[in-house]
């Protein structure tokens, strides 16, 4: 449980997490299979801090309704320019910490559903 992920893991927890943003229907039981093996704490800070301030704009804005996902290069790609932005202003840092809060409070249901589903086992 406790081991360090590699790239390929947080990639992969990444993009499956992403998944809960679509507006379409989310397949909350798919995505629960998906991040099963990695620890809860650390997936829920990948939710709330790293995917979910990317993602969640697309819940805001109507999308047209053939929209399927996001792209997982551009998904990783932005994940990454945030993280970076994050690291280099403390500024940024500190903006980003009230918005995690209010992303934790808003999309707080992502993560009952997914813990749901892990439960349900």
């Amino acid at each position: 449980m406790g081991h360090i992920l590699t790239a390929t893991e947080r990639a992969g927890i990444q993009i499956a997490l992403a998944e809960a943003f679509v507006d379409s229907y989310v397949d909350y039981a798919s995505i629960a299979e998906r991040i099963r093996a990695y620890d809860p704490k650390v997936v829920r800070e990948i939710l709330y801090s790293e995917v979910a301030p990317v993602c969640f704009s697309n819940l805001e804005t109507p999308v047209p309704p053939v929209w399927t996902g996001f792209n997982d290069e551009w998904l990783l790609d932005e994940i990454a320019k945030q993280l970076e932005a994050r690291e280099n202003s403390w500024l940024r840092r500190n903006f980003d910490l009230l918005k995690i809060a209010w992303l934790r409070f808003s999309y707080g249901y992502i993560w009952k559903e997914l813990t749901e589903f892990h439960r349900s086992e």
